[in-house]
Parts: structure tokens; C-alpha cells; sequence
């Protein structure tokens, strides 16, 4: 079954926000984007929506949780600037068809952390906002294949 795991969407550029970066959000850009995914993510029946705790991830996942009348719970171990490793935990603990909502360095790392670990990856990477890896995992909990859709209205 698989798991959904959601690079943020497009947020306004990070040297021109004055807050904290945790408090950035979607451009408009990203808003297109998030609800672009909300539209093909609710088709395939998410368990849960689990989201860093920063604003662009949970702005991301909010349009598909509106649809799908499922809450975004905010997981840490998402967060940015932090190890993969309690990631790769919480790929295990989630349930089937759960979609989780980080960043551009835990994405990578969590893929390539299970490639290592003998996932196969049957698409081209793609690292880009708003994309989306589908990791499948088998019934005893192992990571077996995965596969990135580009960002909406990417090539």
C-alpha cells in the first residue's frame, strides 16, 4: 500500500520574509499548487495528513483536508533541519495511504536513506515544490518501490 510523501508547495522567498521562517507561507503560486494536489491526492483515499509544523506544509495539505474532511495533524519529525532517521520511524508507525507534508532537505534524504535500504525507485527523482514521491510498502512493513509525480502544471 502506498504512502504519500508531499514537498511543500511554492512560499514566498525566504530573504524577503521578515518573520520567522516556521510562519512563512504559500504564495499564490503555492495555493495553486496545493489545491491542484488536493485534487488528486483525495482520489486516492489518504488515511491521514500529517504535516511539519511549518505554515507552507500545513497550508499545502490543507486544501485536500478540507475535501476529504480529514484534520492536519502536525508531526515534528517532519521538520526542516532535522535528521531523517525519525522519519524513516514514521514511515513505519503510519498507516496505509497516509500523507505526510515536509521539506526539500528530509524528502531527499528519506528516499535515498531507503534506497540504501534496497528500495527501488521506478521514476526519475523529483525534488521540486509541490511534488509528490509514492513510497509502497508491503504488508511486513518493507519499502519495496517508489515513484515521484512532478509538481501540477510541471512537464
Amino acid at each position: 500500500m502506498p504512502i504519500y510523501l508531499v514537498r511543500h508547495a511554492k512560499a514566498g522567498e525566504r530573504r524577503t520574509w521578515d518573520g520567522d521562517d516556521i510562519d512563512r507561507p504559500l504564495s499564490s503560486a503555492g495555493w495553486r499548487q496545493s489545491a491542484a494536489l488536493a485534487e488528486r491526492l483525495a482520489r486516492k483515499d489518504p488515511s491521514v495528513l500529517l504535516s511539519s509544523p511549518y505554515v507552507r506544509c500545513v497550508q499545502t495539505l490543507e486544501p485536500l483536508g478540507l475535501a476529504i474532511d480529514v484534520p492536519v495533524t502536525i508531526e515534528q519529525r517532519l521538520c526542516e533541519d532535522e535528521p531523517f532517521e525519525p522519519v524513516l520511524d514514521l514511515l513505519g508507525e503510519v498507516p496505509d495511504r497516509a500523507v505526510l507534508c515536509s521539506h526539500g532537505d528530509i524528502i531527499p534524504a528519506t528516499i535515498r536513506a531507503l534506497v540504501r535500504r534496497g528500495m527501488d525507485v521506478v521514476s526519475e527523482p523529483e525534488w521540486r515544490k509541490a511534488s509528490v514521491w509514492v513510497v509502497k510498502r508491503s504488508a511486513r512493513g518493507r519499502f519495496s518501490r517508489a515513484k515521484a509525480w512532478p509538481p501540477p502544471g510541471a512537464s
